[in-house]
């Protein structure tokens, strides 16, 4: 009980980490990383092997808010732990607003997805970081920062896009 308290408590501190440095307005891209024995936090650059300023093609998103009758069912928050549970908590609430956001896992490409929210009907968005990452940063921009839909994208692509993305929107 006590480790989840503090897992629960350390990842509460990650993201609010997270999106105070987005709604600073961040340059440049970090990710947040924390050991099992400290509650130290360290900010680091994202690993070169999955460097996202090479891809150049925006992914799929839905342009307007779809009805909840037309989107498709997603997965159960509760039959995922830590922050799998959460980014599937997150599509749960507020699946309109990651209906419209971008996916740079490009998921899109490879699985058919038709936005970000598409990742969490089936286990993709269980085994995949950028989509946990992409929900939790949205969920946290919209109740936390007010931001709306079109805010939250543009924070998505400065954050998961490349420089090119970023001008083309």
């Amino acid at each position: 009980m006590k480790k989840t308290i503090i897992g629960l408590v350390l990842f509460v501190g990650v993201v609010s980490i997270m999106s105070w440095s987005l709604l600073a307005g961040s340059s440049s891209p970090k990710s947040v990383t924390t050991t099992a024995n400290s509650s130290a936090v360290q900010l680091q650059t994202p690993i070169p092997a999955h460097n996202h300023a090479t891809m150049t093609r925006v992914p799929a998103y839905y342009k307007s808010a779809p009805t909840l009758g037309e989107l498709p069912p997603k997965l159960s928050p509760e039959i995922f732990s830590s922050n799998q549970r959460l980014a599937y908590k997150a599509a749960k609430e507020i699946p309109q607003t990651l209906a419209q956001l971008l996916c740079y896992c490009h998921c899109d490409k490879g699985f058919g997805h038709k936005s970000l929210l598409s990742c969490f009907e089936t286990e993709h968005g269980e085994n995949c970081g950028i989509c946990i990452g992409e929900a939790l940063m949205a969920y946290n921009l919209e109740k936390r920062g007010k931001l709306n839909v079109a805010q939250i994208r543009e924070r998505i692509i400065t954050a998961y896009g490349s420089k090119t993305d970023a001008e083309s929107k």
